[in-house]
């Protein structure tokens, strides 16, 4: 006998698939089933985000105890939630792993299903293993020209935080350096108390 739901399940899944595999519209993207693997669109190609680590899932959780209390006034946190771009003159839909946008920005009574619909002022993304720095680098200056304020790059590995600015060259918090910056006003961590709040052992 004939299971159709099965059917139909696999039909919608084949569909996706065949979406997975050609250049998309951002329309089309959009439209694709929601899947347990998040997926970004780069180049006209979904292309699927790995599951943070425990050392990156570790740093994401500090920044949200970092910045929640700040926040809860002046706009949204949230981790892996996708936002609408362009790069190179493309649509681009990243998912960073964490990100501030204010209320200015986008109100607070907003709220529609779906990727955040401008640019916020901050994206952090922070460096998994088998990533780069220099890979990070070149995305954060695709986030800039996208028109995000700030991108901080976390590396685990080395107990950094560098901040990229749009208007001058990066700097990077080690150590006893506090992150102070008049885009958020009121916010002061040092690197070590980031760290020290990821749980992460000491180097």
């Amino acid at each position: 006998m004939l299971d159709v739901p099965d059917t139909v399940e696999r039909y919608i899944w084949n569909r996706a698939m065949v979406e997975l595999a050609r250049k998309l519209t951002l329309e089309t993207f959009l439209q694709l089933p929601q899947q347990e693997t998040g997926y970004e669109l780069i180049d006209g190609e979904a292309v699927a985000k790995m599951s943070p680590q425990y050392s990156h899932a570790s740093v994401q959780t500090a920044l949200v105890l970092l910045l929640a209390p700040w926040a809860q006034e002046q706009g949204r946190i949230r981790t892996e939630w996708s936002v609408l771009l362009c790069r190179k003159e493309q649509d681009w839909v990243p998912i960073p792993d964490f990100l501030y946008v204010s209320y200015q920005r986008l109100a607070a009574d907003w709220f529609v299903e779906g990727p955040c619909p401008l640019a916020p002022e901050l994206v952090v993304e922070i460096i998994s293993p088998d990533q780069t720095f220099g890979a990070m680098t070149a995305k954060a200056t695709d986030y800039l020209i996208a028109g995000v304020d700030r991108v901080w790059v976390i590396d685990p590995a080395a107990r950094s935080l560098t901040i990229f600015f749009a208007d001058r060259a990066p700097v990077t918090l080690t150590g006893d350096q506090t992150m102070t910056d008049p885009l958020f006003p009121g916010l002061s961590f040092s690197s070590n108390e980031l760290f020290r709040l990821s749980g992460l052992p000491p180097r």
